[in-house]
């Protein structure tokens, strides 16, 4: 490897951190976006969601095919598009059973699956300080969620499908992360949103549910999920797997609930009571210790198909 690329793939991995920062302050505003967006039934929001990223990126998508950067890695792509079908329309049809903080606090376990995974398989296996960072964001986002568990069948149902939405958030962020360094990120974004879109709207559509927005406020509230959490949060999330570990970008997720609970708090009036505010600085600290000082992950093999 030359100076000079590996001073460029430095550069790359200083801005990790930064970058994952603002993904967590963009992907905090998807649940309040998506709340406003209610009546609108949460298959069609999920779909509508992806379905309009799909739009915004199909330059993207068009680019990255014409000079051959998608050929070898679309069937990935789907692959990543049926999962993103899975996980928005779990997560967002929690956030119609049960509160915003419990949702995102369970929809946010998606770390510990990945440590385990990177356990079980010994790729990208946590270093010591990660798990130091696991265990202080698990205690922090319990006491988040904790403080608004309620055991009613129906936000226990919520919670159920939040946990769905953990899972295939977690294969998503393998499958990308298996694509190695030189993935267009948008492109693969554009299909995967595409694939996903179409698949829940199609499902909704077989379920009998109205695909269109409640009106048009909700509408703009969709087209906001897509714009903000979608492009730039999960953009900037996918992006940071080329250059670090599923386990430092789902940890990094972890920031989520606090954005969306203080969100809450002040844009829909769900108080947040005291005990919320010291489980947020609880997660705060966990993302510090995770990552200060990052040095990036070692250069994954793309894979071939």
């Amino acid at each position: 490897m030359s100076d000079v690329t590996a001073a460029t793939g430095r550069e790359r991995r200083a801005l990790v951190a930064p970058a994952l920062v603002a993904a967590v302050a963009a992907i905090s505003f998807a649940a309040i976006f998506l709340k406003l967006a209610e009546p609108t039934h949460a298959l069609a929001r999920s779909g509508l969601r992806l379905l309009m990223a799909a739009a915004l990126l199909a330059p993207a998508v068009a680019r990255g095919w014409l000079r051959g950067r998608l050929q070898p890695v679309w069937r990935w792509a789907v692959a990543a598009g049926l999962l993103y079908a899975l996980h928005f329309s779990a997560w967002i049809g929690s956030l119609d059973l049960t509160s915003v903080a419990a949702s995102v606090t369970l929809v946010t376990a998606t770390p510990l699956l990945l440590a385990v995974v990177g356990v079980i398989t010994g790729k990208d296996r946590p270093e010591s300080r990660l798990w130091v960072s696991l265990a202080l964001g698990a205690v922090g986002v319990a006491v988040v969620g904790g403080a608004d568990l309620s055991f009613s069948g129906r936000a226990l149902a919520g919670d159920g499908l939040a946990l769905v939405g953990t899972a295939a958030m977690a294969g998503y962020l393998l499958v990308a992360r298996r694509m190695g360094p030189g993935l267009d990120v948008w492109a693969f974004m554009g299909v995967a949103c595409a694939v996903g879109g179409t698949v829940v709207m199609g499902v909704a559509a077989a379920a009998g549910v109205s695909l269109r927005p409640a009106d048009g406020t909700a509408a703009f509230y969709i087209f906001l999920s897509a714009l903000i959490p979608q492009l730039v949060g999960h953009g900037l999330m996918t992006w940071s797997l080329r250059h670090t570990t599923p386990t430092v970008v789902g940890l990094a997720t972890l920031g989520e609930p606090v954005g969306s609970t203080l969100l809450a708090w002040v844009w829909l009036g769900e108080a947040a009571p005291p005990v919320v505010l010291v489980g947020c600085g609880v997660v705060l600290a966990a993302l510090v210790l995770a990552l200060a000082g990052r040095r990036g992950a070692a250069p994954v093999e793309v894979v071939a198909t």
